[in-house]
C-alpha cells in the first residue's frame, strides 16, 4: 500500500511539472509571437508613413510595386518554406533570430496598409482581430474535441488561397477578391484553434524527453504560425472591412 501512495504520488508531482511547463511553453509562445506582432507593425507603420521609404517599394501615391516591392512582397512566404527546411539545424537562439527577422520583413511587405487604409480602420480590425484570435486560440487549447483531422483540409485550402490570390493580383477582379477574402478568414480562424491545439498536444508528447532544446524551437515553430493565422485574418478582414484613404 505504501508503494502504491508512492507511487500516486509521484504521478501527481509529475502531471503538476508538465501542467507548469505546458504553462510555461504556452506563455512563450504567445510572448514570442507577440514581439513579433510589434515588430511588424512597428517597421509597417514606419515605411508607410514615410513617403520616402515607400518609395524605395511602391510608388506613394499609386501603390504599384517596382522591382524590389514584388521582391518583398514575396519574400515571408519564401522565408517560412526556407525556416521550415532549416529549423532542424538551427538552435533554439537561431531560430528565434530568424523568426524576428522574418517578422521584420513582413512589415515592409505590409506597409502599403497604411497608405491605403485609414489609421482608425486599421486599428479597429486589429482590435477585431486581437479578440477573434483569443477566443479562437482559448477554444483550441481548452476543447475535448481532437480537432488534428483538420489540418489537412485547410492547408489545402491555404494553398488555394495562396494559387487564387497570386492569379487576381493579375486579373484584379474585386468579386474575386472579396470571395478570397471570406475564405480566407474562415481557413485562419480554423487554423488558429488548429495550431494552438497542435502546439499543446506536440509538447504534451515530448515532455518526458526532457530536450529543452528542441522544446525551445518547438515554441518558436508554435509562435511562427499562430503568428501567420493572426497576420491573415487581419489582412482578409482588412480587405473585407477596412475604409480606404
Amino acid at each position: 500500500m505504501a508503494d502504491l501512495n508512492t507511487a500516486r504520488t509521484h504521478a501527481g508531482v509529475r502531471a503538476t511539472e508538465i501542467d507548469e511547463g505546458l504553462r510555461a511553453h504556452m506563455n512563450k509562445v504567445y510572448g514570442t509571437m507577440s514581439i513579433g506582432m510589434l515588430l511588424t507593425f512597428a517597421v509597417a507603420w514606419a515605411v508607410g508613413s514615410s513617403p520616402e521609404l515607400m518609395s524605395i517599394f511602391r510608388d506613394p501615391i499609386t501603390l504599384k510595386m517596382n522591382i524590389l516591392g514584388w521582391i518583398v512582397m514575396f519574400a515571408p512566404l519564401a522565408m517560412v518554406f526556407a525556416f521550415g527546411a532549416m529549423i532542424n539545424r538551427l538552435s533554439a537562439a537561431g531560430a528565434q533570430l530568424f523568426f524576428y527577422v522574418f517578422a521584420a520583413v513582413m512589415g515592409l511587405s505590409l506597409s502599403w496598409i497604411f497608405v491605403a487604409f485609414t489609421g482608425m480602420s486599421i486599428a479597429q480590425v486589429f482590435l477585431v482581430t486581437s479578440i477573434s484570435f483569443a477566443g479562437l486560440s482559448l477554444w483550441g487549447y481548452t476543447t475535448k474535441k481532437d480537432i488534428s483531422g483538420w489540418g489537412s483540409f485547410l492547408i489545402m485550402g491555404v494553398i488555394g488561397l495562396i494559387v487564387a490570390s497570386i492569379i487576381n493580383i493579375f486579373l484584379g477582379s474585386p468579386a474575386i477578391m472579396f470571395a478570397i477574402s471570406i475564405l480566407g478568414v474562415l481557413i485562419f480562424a480554423g487554423l488558429t484553434a488548429y495550431d494552438t491545439q497542435n502546439i499543446k498536444n506536440t509538447y504534451l508528447q515530448h515532455a518526458h524527453s526532457g530536450d529543452s532544446e528542441w522544446l525551445g524551437k518547438a515554441a518558436i515553430m508554435g509562435a511562427l504560425n499562430l503568428y501567420l493565422d493572426f497576420i491573415n485574418m487581419f489582412m482578409f478582414l482588412l480587405q473585407l472591412f477596412g475604409s480606404r484613404e
